[in-house]
């Protein structure tokens, strides 16, 4: 995405992020922490301990009314009807092409309200193609502005958090939320999504709090050291239980299907592009996203070409890093389906040279 210095924006805790050290650079229109005390030491304490992740860049929409769901219904894969009330549900918007428009989090708040949170890069793209879908004039609105959004990840982080909120927090299992007082602020919304494979909530909140509450999120993890991560150690720890990042392994021309999405795809239901899917599915993609481990040594790169015994291009790396958990080199990118076997042979070409790799089982790090 292409910014020009004024148009570029920063969330509330700007500053802070600033007054931290933190390495700052655009993404996705926003000025982000990529890093502070730089990406293996940050990765280690989200796995080990606690981290807090600024994630105030993502969109959300808050969707109203008789007819809220049955948009949800045309424009996702998944089957929201299946949603009950602090559930949530991953999902993605086809377009009617074959391809993902974005991937989203479907938050059910009561019957006829519902919360999506969709991708910053694409908080634009994903409000028209809503509008364009609409045939029923749904309320919506965009609360991206006035959401402050940070994830507490890792293993101290219920302790941690529990110190500042009468909200059971044990009992908010994976992919669902619950609204309550936290830091003395009410109207939190506390969720547990994770995105990192290693524990932890999302808190969602007024951006007027932005700074009361990152603050006592930190007072309250002193003892247990939680530290500020950036967007770095997000990638490689995603990457590590082989989650999709939209713009790198799922797109505009990559299908649910061909990326291993299928099981958030309900053919019991109609949605757009429905009948191509289906069919890709009945029939076999002809490329899938895999996951792959380098056996030489060398770090695989996004937009690395993938290649087969004879040198021939066979498909891209998507992502690709040296795994801070497990070092070793990890990616994952598309293949033709006949090279997409577990343990099949596949080699990378970095600077010339055919890097031998291997197809395995994602996610590549397993507690």
């Amino acid at each position: 995405m292409s910014d020009s210095a004024t148009s570029i924006k920063k969330t509330p805790f700007f500053n802070i992020h600033k007054s931290l050290g933190a390495k700052i650079l655009p993404f996705a229109g926003y000025e982000m922490p990529i890093t502070y005390a730089g990406v293996i030491a940050e990765h280690e304490a989200v796995r080990k301990n606690a981290g807090v992740f600024d994630v105030s860049h993502m969109g959300e929409f808050i969707l109203r009314g008789p007819h809220a769901l049955d948009l949800i219904q045309k424009t996702t894969s998944n089957d929201a009807s299946k949603l009950t009330d602090g559930k949530i549900q991953y999902s993605c918007f086809p377009n009617l092409e074959g391809g993902i428009v974005d991937d989203l989090l479907v938050y059910r708040i009561k019957e006829e309200q519902y919360m999506l949170v969709v991708n910053a890069s694409n908080i634009e793209k994903d409000w028209n193609w809503l509008k364009q879908n609409d045939e029923w004039n749904v309320d919506m609105e965009d609360i991206s502005e006035n959401t402050a959004l940070l994830a507490v990840q890792g293993p101290n982080a219920t302790a941690i958090l529990q110190k500042l909120t009468d909200v059971n927090l044990s009992e908010i299992t994976y992919y669902t939320f619950t609204k309550g007082i936290f830091a003395g602020e009410s109207n939190v919304l506390i969720s547990a999504t994770g995105y990192t494979g290693s524990g932890g909530f999302e808190i969602y909140f007024d951006v007027s709090k932005a700074e009361k509450i990152w603050n006592a999120i930190f007072d309250a993890g002193k003892t247990e050291n939680i530290q500020p991560v950036g967007l770095a150690c997000r990638d490689t720890l995603r990457l590590e239980m082989g989650f999709c990042l939209y713009g790198n392994d799922i797109n505009d021309t990559t299908s649910p299907i061909e990326a291993g999405l299928g099981w958030i795809t309900k053919f019991s239901k109609d949605f757009n592009n429905k009948a191509n899917l289906e069919a890709q599915k009945q029939n076999g993609p002809t490329k899938k996203l895999v996951g792959f481990q380098v056996v030489d040594r060398g770090i695989p790169r996004h937009d690395y070409e993938i290649c087969d015994a004879q040198g021939n291009t066979i498909g891209i790396v998507t992502s690709g890093t040296m795994s801070p958990s497990l070092h070793i080199p990890i990616g994952m990118g598309y293949v033709p389906t006949s090279f997409s076997a577990l343990n099949e042979e596949i080699f990378i070409k970095v600077r010339e040279k055919l890097l031998k790799a291997k197809v395995v089982k994602m996610p590549f790090y397993k507690e």
